[in-house]
């Protein structure tokens, strides 16, 4: 062995090399999975989604309304004029 290679550079290019193996392994993977899902989601496949847009990334489904309907109540202006008043009141500080 060379004298400027000691066995600890030797261990540790070891090491980097091999997370870099397994870097690069677990990317391919992921990617080969991505492709695959998104040959699923092509129109017309028997187990594509809706809930994915058609370039395959999947997508926030729209939200149910759960709460109650929204109402509206027609104020006079008096109720106006007083509801004016209370605002500027609180936002005052008295």
């Amino acid at each position: 062995m060379p004298e400027y290679t000691t066995l600890s550079r030797t261990t540790g290019a070891t090491v980097l090399t091999l997370v870099a193996v397994a870097c690069a392994a677990g990317l391919a993977d992921a990617l080969r999975r991505r492709r695959g899902r998104m040959r699923e989601r092509t129109p017309g496949h028997p187990e594509a989604t809706p809930r994915h847009a058609p370039h395959g990334v999947p997508v926030i489904p729209r939200q149910q309304r759960t709460g109650p309907h929204v109402e509206a109540v027609r104020l006079t202006p008096a109720e106006r004029d007083a509801f004016t008043v209370l605002v500027r009141r609180f936002s005052e500080g008295d």
